[in-house]
């Protein structure tokens, strides 16, 4: 086996999460993620089969990649996702192997891609009330996610997270109904601020519940609450209550964690992204098909995140009179810049 070495940015932050979109199609369209009514589809054609998503993989665990998420669009829509998901948990290099999916395809799934190697799951849920999810995700599906999550439980997985996009005025008064309902199915909710990223072109501040209200509100319910040391460097900033359960909050837009993000992410048409606010990226698919060996790619990708100097929340908070990142207009002419297309 190859020994990884590590690859520090500009700002001394270390390569180490890859996300992997495999597909930029979903069965949901969320208000806040795909509000319009006509997207721009990555061709066929373009799309990483598995063999190349595994070969890149390995290309960027050379260079210090050591936990993957497998994400979307919607990832488990992709055929014979669990062949993917054994080609990577082969590699020793990558010491987490994490899906992110809606949970709507979760039930008849889950327990082959425990099998298959997979070592945690996260599922998207903004609410519990049926008619609300209809109207947030412009379908009907919520049974079929509460099915996903038990099966989750049921096939073994630990260390499950339920992630909620808090809403102000549209689900913002679930939060302690979902806190309990992950106790209920052994998962920890992750409340998230509402960011302005790629596809949420309806986006507003007044719509953002921050961290600190959020805090408040949970405080008001179950008394004070603690923050809890952790030296995993997720997202989300974890507390525990009062009776030892624990939730998390993802502030990436009242208080970004720029300072510490080791993330970057792959399409699933095989561009590569140092930040979730990029406007470019770098193209591995022609490289990889043109032939270059794995060495020079590797290259390509030391050199791309030494450089690396993304803080793009925090600059997003810091702009004067922030509103929408990218139009729609923008998005159809450039649909990497969605977050379908290059995951959450």
């Amino acid at each position: 086996m190859q020994i990884a070495v590590p690859t520090d940015d500009a700002y001394g932050r270390r390569l180490r999460n890859l996300r992997v979109s495999v597909t930029d199609r979903c069965n949901l369209r969320c208000s806040y993620c795909m509000p319009e009514r006509e997207y721009v589809w990555l061709p066929h054609d373009d799309l990483l089969t598995f063999e190349e998503i595994d070969t890149l993989v390995a290309i960027f665990a050379s260079v210090g990649a050591e936990a993957v998420r497998l994400t979307g669009g919607e990832p488990l829509l992709r055929r014979d996702l669990g062949r993917l998901v054994e080609k990577l948990a082969a590699q020793t290099a990558i010491r987490d192997l994490a899906l992110t999916t809606n949970g709507l395809l979760l039930g008849e799934q889950a327990a082959g891609l425990r099998a298959a190697g997979l070592h945690r799951v996260t599922v998207s849920l903004d609410t519990l009330r049926p008619e609300r999810f209809r109207l947030l995700a412009r379908r009907d599906g919520l049974e079929a996610v509460q099915a996903g999550l038990g099966a989750v439980q049921h096939a073994g997985f630990r260390d499950t997270k339920i992630d909620m996009v808090v809403l102000r005025g549209v689900n913002d008064d679930e939060m302690i109904d979902l806190l309990e309902y992950g106790t209920q199915v052994n998962a920890e909710v992750r409340f998230i601020e509402y960011m302005d990223v790629g596809g949420a072109t309806q986006w507003t501040m007044d719509q953002v519940v921050p961290r600190e209200e959020i805090l408040a509100r949970l405080v008001l319910r179950y008394g004070p609450v603690e923050p809890l040391v952790d030296d995993r460097r997720a997202p989300a900033e974890r507390f525990v209550l009062g009776d030892g359960r624990t939730f998390g909050i993802v502030a990436s837009t009242t208080a970004p964690f720029c300072g510490t993000c080791d993330r970057s992410r792959l399409t699933a048409d095989g561009w590569w992204f140092h930040c979730l606010y990029a406007l470019q990226g770098t193209d591995l698919r022609g490289p990889l098909r043109a032939g270059m060996p794995p060495g020079e790619i590797a290259a390509q990708l030391r050199a791309g995140w030494e450089a690396r100097r993304d803080r793009g929340a925090e600059e997003r908070r810091a702009a004067h009179g922030r509103s929408v990142y990218v139009p729609a207009d923008g998005l159809r002419r450039d649909p990497h810049l969605e977050m379908h297309t290059r995951g959450g």
